[in-house]
């Protein structure tokens, strides 16, 4: 079983500090979020950014900006997000890739996004899976619920989508598939009936968050966790970082004897350039 790579959400689309009074905002208040997160033993930094009021952006030069003060104070797998927020057009949403990182999220369907509708129908899909093979840059498949796997089988057969990717499993979204342990075995079991011994991981939201890493450890899965995902520490405790909640999983495995992975196992599990 390869060692546990942990992805840390850091920043997200949708929580705001009223919301969440200790969210990271600004490029130096994300790029201390992200080294933190990676001392307590992340090694995929999953990159949203802000604009100076604070509101989600996809703005080339605020990635750029905050890329390059990341890297400044750590070495990690930079994963830049294309889901942007809901609403954002395709072509701000993958346009960020052209600063060539290593990692990209691509999601395989449509969904209602709590009271919204987060669009990714094949139009976009295909666009931003060029963007991603156009730069170099390894897709992370994002899949909400069940039938999305099934659009993933269809567009890997037609080549619409690279060949080399990673699956994370985003589960508990309102208006997506549930997290219960159920739901992360069943799709498992799908993905490698689809691609054997295609690596994975899973993000749980809210209170699905913990229960989940925990199965993943246990089923050689991998892990992300951050506040864009999950705010709270336990029932009615705020979280205090990014950093608390990777500390508390990084412990997790390794009391579990399954050992957390560095960054540079990380690029060799995930088999990054």
């Amino acid at each position: 079983m390869d060692k546990l790579i942990i992805s840390a959400p850091i920043v997200g689309a949708e929580h705001t500090k009223e919301t969440y009074p200790h969210l990271p905002v600004t490029p130096d208040e994300i790029a201390i979020a992200a080294e933190e997160s990676v001392k307590a033993g992340a090694s995929i930094i999953h990159l949203h950014v802000r604009d100076k009021a604070g509101n989600p952006t996809q703005d080339i030069a605020v990635f750029e900006e905050v890329t390059k003060k990341i890297k400044d104070r750590c070495d990690c797998i930079v994963q830049y997000s294309t889901g942007g927020a809901v609403g954002t057009d395709v072509k701000l949403r993958y346009a960020p890739l052209s600063l060539k990182p290593e990692m990209g999220t691509l999601s395989m369907g449509t969904m209602n996004f709590g009271a919204d509708v987060f669009e990714n129908d094949n139009h976009i899909i295909t666009s931003i899976s060029k963007a991603l093979q156009e730069n170099g840059v390894m897709a992370e498949l994002e899949v909400f619920d069940y039938g999305m796997l099934e659009t993933m089988e269809k567009f890997l057969k037609k080549g619409l989508i690279p060949e080399h990717f990673h699956v994370d499993f985003v589960l508990g979204v309102p208006g997506g598939m549930m997290g219960t342990a159920r739901d992360l075995v069943m799709l498992v079991d799908r993905l490698h009936m689809i691609r054997p011994g295609q690596s994975w991981a899973v993000a749980g939201i809210g209170r699905f968050q913990l229960p989940l890493a925990m199965h993943a450890i246990a089923m050689g899965g991998h892990v992300r966790v951050g506040v864009e995902d999950n705010i709270y520490f336990r029932k009615g405790e705020m979280a205090t970082s990014n950093a608390q909640l990777v500390a508390r999983v990084a412990e997790i495995a390794r009391v579990s004897d399954r050992g957390v992975a560095t960054v540079e196992e990380a690029r060799q599990i995930l088999k990054l350039k």
